[in-house]
């Protein structure tokens, strides 16, 4: 069943934007997401593969190992992507073999629905500068926190798109440049003249603007907006009252890299490529995206290793509305730090956490240090370090970051490596409260005893255990006597019935203790 074709079609991506990942989860993408879409083709099994180029093919009765054979005839013809209702490993590495994208279209999605989405997705486009805007004046008030200036970010044509808030007062070039929505011509032809923009344009490079007293212009750093070797456009950092920041440079270089993302694909929708982009990563946190489709699209190595970084917010926050304000401004400051570290960089939310993808790792100490520099900068999360050995070990280092953060530990930044063992203690103690039935009920009784005694029994006793035995240690611990000591740990023994000569009770006990002291 074919239907009209499209003259120009639209990229692979911004067929996956419009689907979403309610309707299906990209599997495979060996060329990367930039191949262009022009039709939609459902198949039935009994059908002949009617496939032209550019074709995105949904098939249709057709799982597993048995839609193998169509899969690779509809690669040869030069389809785009294949969507299947299914997952399979021996499907997708035929996918991966044949070079063509396999979607894994929701058991429960309608194939009409999916067909729809796809083909108004290619037919319309996807406009949205609106939302573009919105995120753009977002992303300018995080360069600004981030920079200690006044942001402003420009297209081509040096009007302005977006600009932070400030309560400093401005100088007149900025006044006039926001409330112009460009930059005043006299000023502009300095910048020429003094080759700023020649410089912008065609390097990375963080450039200096000094201060004019004689014009009324204040010191400024400035970089150019680049995709590839096409460029978008500038960010202004203006400094105000007090000096720009020591990192402001570097995060002037990384908020270039993400706002990039906002302003490429006039016909596609910015926020929609986030979001893509954003699920392709929680695709591989979550083991369910394949290392060679999030290397096809980002341009990383997937056999080099990668670190994941994992944030959550260190407070409480009651207002919801609050708290998701909260949890964007932290992915804005941690993408901008990302970026600059790595341009492939990925960062994505899920559960409430905030995490970031650094492929083509160098060396772990390397972004334990970035980590640090991002949980300085916002001063109000924790952050935890996983480290994978190439790109498709990303889910297993996402859960020793979850491991590392679950403890709840007073660390603003750790790595499974530096506390193990505190980790594994707080992964028992969680057991432990989870299974009352596991759990030794003298220990419970002699707990509950103390505190009817107002006694010092329990912490008397973990100090000792924790001491490994050692009553001299333990009282100088706890500023008693030493037979003081000796007398708790014998009533102790006494009152639970616990034979402290035995390791195994020992360790028990320690445990149960350290559960009942804790809540």
């Amino acid at each position: 069943m074919v239907f009209e074709q499209s003259a120009k079609g639209v990229g692979l991506r911004q067929v996956l934007a419009a689907l979403g990942d309610q309707l299906a989860e990209l599997l495979t993408a060996p060329g990367g997401l930039d191949g262009i879409a022009r039709d939609v083709v459902i198949l039935d099994p009994d059908d002949a593969p009617d496939v032209r180029r550019g074709d995105v093919v949904l098939l249709i009765g057709l799982r597993g190992r048995a839609a193998v054979p169509i899969v690779r005839a509809a690669a040869r013809r030069g389809a785009v992507a294949v969507a299947v209702k299914s997952r399979d490993d021996v499907l997708t590495q035929a996918a991966t073999d044949e070079g063509v994208a396999l979607l894994s279209v929701r058991a429960d999605a309608r194939w009409e629905q999916v067909e729809s989405l796809a083909r108004n997705s290619i037919l319309a486009g996807m406009e949205s500068a609106g939302e573009t805007s919105g995120d753009l004046f977002s992303l300018a008030q995080t360069i600004a926190s981030l920079t200690g200036g006044l942001v402003s970010i420009e297209d081509t044509s040096n009007r302005v798109l977006a600009y932070s808030r400030s309560a400093d007062e401005v100088d007149e070039l900025r006044r006039l440049s926001i409330l112009g929505r460009q930059g005043p011509e006299p000023w502009l032809k300095l910048l020429r003249e003094w080759g700023v923009y020649e410089k912008v344009r065609t390097s990375e490079d963080v450039v200096d603007v000094e201060e004019r007293p004689e014009l009324g212009i204040r010191r400024r750093i400035v970089v150019g907006i680049h995709a590839g070797s096409q460029y978008l456009g500038t960010i202004w950092v203006m400094e105000g009252a007090s000096p720009l920041t020591s990192g402001a440079r570097n995060a002037l270089l990384g908020a270039a890299r993400v706002t990039a993302l906002h302003l490429v694909r006039s016909r596609q929708n910015p926020a929609a490529e986030l979001r893509l982009r954003e699920s392709l990563l929680a695709g591989l946190l979550a083991g369910n995206t394949t290392a060679a489709a999030v290397a096809a699209t980002i341009g990383a190595d997937p056999k080099r290793p990668a670190g994941v970084l994992a944030f959550t917010l260190d407070e409480t926050v009651d207002d919801r509305s609050v708290l998701e304000l909260r949890r964007a401004e932290m992915a804005n400051l941690i993408a901008v730090h990302t970026a600059a570290y790595r341009r492939a960089a990925l960062v994505t939310t899920l559960g409430g956490r905030v995490y970031a993808l650094l492929p083509e790792l160098q060396t772990a100490e390397a972004i334990l240090a970035l980590t640090k520099e991002i949980v300085a900068a916002a001063g109000n999360i924790r952050a935890a370090v996983g480290v994978a050995t190439d790109l498709a070990q990303s889910a297993a280092a996402r859960r020793e970051a979850d491991r590392v953060l679950d403890a709840g530990l007073d660390l603003p930044v750790a790595s499974i490596a530096d506390v193990r063992a505190e980790v594994m203690v707080s992964e028992l103690l969680g057991v432990l409260a989870d299974h009352p039935e596991i759990r030794d009920p003298r220990v419970d009784d002699l707990v509950e005893y103390d505190g009817k005694h107002a006694g010092h029994l329990v912490p008397s006793l973990l100090t000792y255990l924790e001491s490994l035995g050692d009553v001299r240690a333990a009282a100088g611990r706890l500023h008693i006597h030493p037979n003081t000591l000796r007398y708790r740990i014998k009533r102790a023994a006494e009152v639970a019935g616990i034979d402290l000569d035995d390791p195994k009770q020992r360790l028990v006990t320690q445990l149960q203790l350290l559960l009942r002291t804790a809540g």
